[in-house]
């Protein structure tokens, strides 16, 4: 496809001298900023030479659809804050005013990037991999012969022109579609007019030529037949354009009813008036321009001009194309081997009674355990009770809900606390929620003004006359399709003091409580912030050691107690692979607070914490971030492994990621850099080798 071409440069390079700081350093950085560096880092993948063809197009998809939610989230927010006239300064001390234009600043260039990346990178490596995104007007006759029939079979009766003028009102354009204004002259009159046609969401991005190695964008094919739209009128011009409106809107706290609150959300997110982002393409005259800003009543400051096709994201498709020599070896997970079946049969209550399970996704199999573990309960007629926390659920086909709904049909007392807040996940889970109760699963809709994001999942069973608890929780989702990509650890525990923790939080949870005391389970709000403080604390002295892996860290009061903690003397290592707010920068310390993220074939989603070092430390797994919205405003769980095998295999995921120098970038509060290659060590074919040698039996 012919888009503006870019200079040769060295991606990586100029990626890491565009997060570089020339001020004063902050105590706190801008979590935008550190929010953009982290997808900058992603889009580095896009544009490493070392990386398969099909993937980098998939890590650029990724950095495109990461950009298009910040957009609705961020934007929209910081849109509002200054609108409403806010005028509380964020921890690393901008206004709102502020905030919002360093926010525009950088999501400007990121999108430069973007371009360049595709043009300069991307694009080109397709290309020689024989994957075309042609121009419609390059092809020869027979492919425009079969794009005709494909327009004219497929295309034409799904598209509405819509008129633009004054007896016909400007029409709603909805939140990230992709359209063509299109510019008609009336040849009695010559005069102009203006026409919006969307391109159709539900077809894919682009359309595929018979040999099935080259496409089209969609929005040429249309624009190529407009003749078709508008008979017996001039085509003067036509240009596509892409708009995003704000997705970020709050419960109404005075809401009785949950369920109507959150469809009450998905219709203002639907008809959301707030424009926070225009993308054009870089022809499209000033007139139209123009006319777009106004009848969307929007600042020109957010409009961007894109030199790549419009949408990335729809990269997608190429990405899924059927070229395993283009991809990544493809990794099967292996089974644990505490789970493999025993003496001719299988029963994950037994070996969960032998010992603690600790399972590390996506290198075991998530089937096998999670799934294995909820459907057993679901047959089992010993079992009485499951209850089981759902945050993200897999679209159409869940095996874990399906069991559920099995379980409550045999007469199981099953309860799911499905949280429909969960953004952008909001109406599968209602429909989820509704399947449920329908099949007598008694459902509870979250709690207002808390997001229950823990994964917790409890099964109650008879055992020889006595009550036996058993219990599953997790750092990832209950989502057998981010299972596969999303790296996570999960601990299948029968203690006694965590399951019966763990009763006491499904009980607060569905009924009435002020003040829950947990033995074992540390929970947030509660405790979770005290508790981790008071760990913090705690190594903070010459020999203390802490390791956190993480997905942000952008909480001022835990950072304030690294800081000091590093400052007194303990060695801290912070594995983010997202926002982070600390600055080592300004601590009297740096040396002693080291920063590292991991960006591979795999989402490093796991949350795991370790104060000490040997056989005094403390282990923590959790579902929570360091962020004041996990902290403060959501339902968390932190559970502490306690068997030396098991804390084993968290230093190995650790001390794995502290030598990784394949994936690994490190901050040193002036920048991200690439981690120097010395050992070629890369974490994550390690953890996958090493779980293949582990349930294997090999030493």
């Amino acid at each position: 496809m012919a888009i503006r071409q870019q200079a040769p440069r060295v991606f990586e390079e100029e990626l890491e001298r565009s997060t570089r700081r020339e001020d004063s350093e902050p105590r706190y950085l801008n979590r935008d900023a550190s929010w953009l560096d982290f997808n900058r880092r992603v889009l580095a993948r896009a544009g490493s030479s070392d990386v398969p063809v099909l993937e980098r197009a998939r890590f650029l998809a990724i950095s495109a659809h990461n950009l298009d939610e910040f957009f609705q989230v961020r934007g929209a927010v910081l849109a509002q804050n200054v609108e409403t006239g806010l005028s509380d300064r964020s921890p690393d001390g901008l206004t709102p005013l502020e905030q919002r234009e360093l926010f525009r600043e950088r999501t400007a260039q990121f999108a430069r990037d973007q371009d360049a990346i595709y043009a300069s990178s991307v694009a080109p490596a397709l290309q020689g991999a024989g994957i075309c995104v042609c121009d419609y007007h390059e092809l020869d006759h027979a492919a425009r012969s079969h794009l005709d029939t494909y327009f004219a079979l497929q295309l034409f009766p799904v598209l509405t022109p819509l008129a633009v003028d004054p007896a016909y009102p400007f029409p709603y354009i909805s939140s990230m579609s992709l359209n063509l204004a299109v510019v008609v002259a009336d040849p009695l009159t010559r005069e102009h007019r203006v026409a919006r046609v969307k391109v159709p969401p539900a077809l894919p991005r682009f359309a595929a030529l018979p040999a099935g190695n080259s496409f089209v964008p969609l929005e040429q094919v249309i624009s190529a037949h407009l003749d078709a739209l508008f008979p017996g009128m001039d085509i003067i011009t036509h240009h596509p354009f892409r708009l995003t409106r704000g997705a970020d809107f709050q419960l109404d706290s005075d809401e009785d009813d949950l369920l109507e609150a959150v469809r009450d959300v998905l219709k203002r997110r639907r008809l959301s008036p707030l424009v926070v982002r225009l993308e054009i393409d870089e022809r499209m005259p000033d007139e139209v321009r123009d006319l777009l800003i106004r009848e969307l009543e929007m600042d020109q400051l957010d409009v961007h001009v894109v030199h790549a096709p419009l949408d990335l994201s729809a990269l997608f498709q190429l990405a899924g194309l059927d070229r395993p020599e283009l991809k990544y070896q493809q990794w099967v997970p292996s089974v644990p081997a505490a789970l493999l079946p025993h003496d001719g049969g299988y029963d994950i209550f037994a070996a969960v009674r032998a010992a603690d399970v600790l399972v590390h996704h996506p290198y075991e199999d998530f089937d096998a355990s999670a799934v294995a573990f909820v459907e057993q309960a679901a047959s089992d007629p010993s079992v009485l009770a499951i209850k089981q926390t759902l945050y993200r659920t897999s679209g159409t086909n869940s095996p874990i809900i399906r069991s559920l709904i099995r379980a409550a049909e045999t007469g199981k007392q099953v309860v799911a606390l499905v949280e429909l807040t969960a953004r952008f996940d909001e109406q599968a889970n209602i429909s989820w929620a509704q399947a449920l109760e329908q099949a007598g699963v008694h459902v509870i809709y979250g709690i207002v003004g808390l997001k229950t994001h823990a994964k917790v999942s409890l099964v109650v069973r008879t055992e020889a006359g006595q009550i036996t608890r058993y219990c599953h929780v997790s750092t990832g989702n209950y989502n057998p399709d981010t299972a596969r990509i999303y790296e996570d650890v999960a601990l299948l525990t029968s203690d006694a003091e965590t399951c019966a923790d763990m009763s006491e939080l499904f009980n607060a949870l569905s009924g009435y409580s002020r003040d829950v005391q947990y033995s074992r389970i540390i929970v947030a709000p509660q405790r979770l912030r005290g508790a981790l403080t008071e760990l913090i604390h705690r190594e903070a002295r010459p020999g203390g050691r802490i390791a956190l892996k993480l997905n942000g860290l952008i909480d001022p009061e835990i950072i304030d107690a690294l800081y000091e903690a590093a400052e007194t003397g303990a060695e801290i290592d912070l594995i983010v692979r997202g926002m982070c707010a600390l600055n080592p920068a300004a601590s009297a310390a740096p040396e002693r607070l080291r920063i590292r993220s991991l960006v591979g074939r795999y989402l490093e989603h796991s949350r795991i914490y370790r104060f000490g070092i040997g056989a005094d430390a403390d282990y923590l797994i959790s579902s929570a971030d360091l962020m004041p919205r996990n902290l403060d405003r959501r339902v968390e769980v932190a559970v502490p492994v306690t068997d030396s095998g098991l804390r084993g295999r968290l230093d190995e995921i650790i001390e794995l990621s502290l030598t990784d120098d394949a994936l690994a970038w490190q901050f040193d509060g002036h920048g991200w850099t690439r981690v120097p290659v010395t050992t070629g060590v890369n974490a994550q074919e390690a953890l996958a080798e090493g779980a293949l040698r582990r349930n294997r039996g090999v030493a």
